[in-house]
């Protein structure tokens, strides 16, 4: 009985722990009062979650903003409620598949022949598949979503990769990246992705530091 409420306990304060230490690392508020007018903004992911509010607030601060999303039909909505809400019309929708990188060259030419600079590119598009599906070009397609996306030539004085916690949960297999030699594991696939992006992230720091 002692043992059976020791454990219960011990696993209790855990879980408080943990909430705690997520807590801590999620709920801070953006108290900058900058405005962003005469910048553009690339988004990719803006039609839900992060992309959204992030998307949200640039063009709340005065930049054009630019919806990357899959879906164009739910990229317009958002597009509607972010011109409604914040007065800002200059926002538009374009077309962007990260699993795909053709999808992805399109949008980088198209972006390079109508836009004259790009200030801000957030990275933020992701997702996490229950089964190992492959991208049209044959990679795992967690790590051609999640990471193969950022491989694009732009310019902008900010770049931002969104990654999360989960980078700390796995390494890296570079024999098998694409889970052909073993078990596939959604929580694996999802975890190396994100630490890619963050090694991806520091190697693109250090070159640009050298420009």
């Amino acid at each position: 009985m002692i043992q059976i409420l020791f454990y219960s306990l011990t696993g209790f304060f855990s879980l408080i722990f943990l909430f705690g230490f997520i807590y801590r690392k999620t709920s801070g508020v953006c108290t900058c009062k900058n405005q962003l007018h005469g910048k553009t903004v690339i988004v990719t992911g803006a039609s839900a979650g992060i992309g959204k509010e992030a998307a949200f607030d640039f063009a709340k601060r005065g930049a054009r903003v630019i919806l990357a999303c899959r879906n164009l039909e739910k990229a317009g909505k958002i597009k509607d409620w972010i011109v409604s809400s914040t007065g800002n019309k200059n926002v538009v929708c374009r077309h962007l598949e990260l699993s795909d990188m053709d999808s992805v060259r399109k949008f980088a030419k198209e972006t390079i022949e109508k836009e004259k600079k790009i200030d801000v590119l957030v990275n933020n598009a992701g997702m996490a598949s229950a089964k190992r599906q492959l991208s049209k070009q044959g990679h795992e397609l967690t790590l051609a979503t999640n990471h193969y996306d950022t491989i694009v030539k732009s310019a902008p004085s900010r770049i931002i990769n969104v990654s999360s916690v989960g980078h700390t949960f796995q390494g890296l297999d570079l024999d098998d990246m694409h889970f052909k030699n073993r078990s596939y594991s959604w929580m694996k696939s999802y975890s190396q992705t994100k630490l890619c992006n963050v090694l991806f992230t520091n190697e693109l720091a250090r070159r640009l530091a050298q420009k």
